[in-house]
């Protein structure tokens, strides 16, 4: 018993040295993002969206062993949170009811246990609270095609100081034998970056009824697909018909794309708003985990 007792001690002292590894090379990476806080100091809200995406894609990709990729994912977005809030201020503002939790979830999980969250009963609050910089980012629900109210339509226009979307949550889903619960949209003020496995957002603002057809015909020219859609139709006067576009790549919001797009779209168009778009999340493949032992088998044993 008492060798069992020396053996077990031994490996818990194993441990301790593995967690001060562990932390010093957290307090390691701290410094190094004080240098990038630095480069990116005249820059009014840091975070990076895409960036975060592709660290998330890298560890899922080189992760191997028995620990769970879900909860590694989850101690990452634990640190890149961390840092965002010592860069500046970092707040979230959610949509949801008094009493609903869901969407309150969502921005835990992806941006923390502590940072500092609002909550708010209409979409149009979130929005002004991102626009106006009261919030850095806010949480919204995922358009669906059978929704009452749509607040994406509050987000077509070319204002500078719009919100757009950076992010689909949950990013890191949850185990697959549940149930899938809500999903929500992140918007904030900065601009959509390629992460290598994208969605774009459009908002299509029109005189008349162009149809989903002519939009499809006209995506199709500069080489994107539509996977969803939806339609705001306002008959006051002057009438307005404004659609929603997500399509299945990244298009780049300054690009040649967006001008041929609205090119393709006819006469009848006022403008084709880039509302920004999101990395993919995390899927099944990205969190299936290698239970077998890396260790090689010495020789002869």
């Amino acid at each position: 018993m008492a060798n069992d007792q020396d053996k077990l001690q031994a490996l818990r002292q194993e441990i301790d040295i593995i967690d001060d590894s562990i932390h010093d090379l957290i307090m390691e990476r701290t410094r190094v993002v004080e240098r990038v806080r630095n480069a990116k100091r005249g820059d009014n809200i840091k975070i990076r969206p895409a960036r975060e995406a592709k660290i998330l894609y890298r560890l899922m990709e080189r992760h191997a062993g028995a620990f769970p990729k879900r909860e590694l994912g989850r101690i990452w977005r634990e640190l890149i949170v961390a840092t965002l809030r010592f860069e500046g201020p970092f707040s979230v503002a959610v949509s949801g009811s008094d009493d609903g939790s869901e969407y309150w979830d969502l921005a835990r999980s992806q941006y923390g246990s502590f940072t500092p969250m609002t909550r708010h009963v209409s979409a149009r609050s979130v929005v002004e609270a991102v626009r106006d910089q009261v919030a850095t980012v806010g949480i919204l629900p995922l358009p669906r095609p059978d929704d009452e109210e749509r607040w994406w339509p509050l987000m077509v226009s070319e204002a500078p100081d719009m919100p757009r979307i950076i992010a689909r949550l949950p990013f890191i889903p949850a185990d697959s034998k549940r149930n899938i619960g809500p999903e929500a949209l992140v918007i904030c003020s900065v601009r959509q970056e390629e992460s290598g496995r994208d969605h774009s957002f459009l908002g299509i603002n029109a005189e008349e009824d162009v149809g989903f057809g002519a939009i499809d015909k006209a995506l199709s020219q500069v080489g994107v697909s539509a996977v969803f859609n939806q339609l705001w139709h306002d008959p006051n006067p002057p009438a307005a018909w404004i659609y929603l576009v997500e399509v299945d790549d990244f298009l780049d919001s300054d690009g040649p794309g967006m001008r041929h797009l609205k090119d393709g779209l006819g006469p009848h168009i006022n403008s084709v708003v880039h509302l920004g778009g999101y990395a993919m999340p995390l899927n099944k493949a990205d969190l299936e985990t290698d239970t077998l032992s890396d260790s090689t088998p010495e020789q002869g044993s």
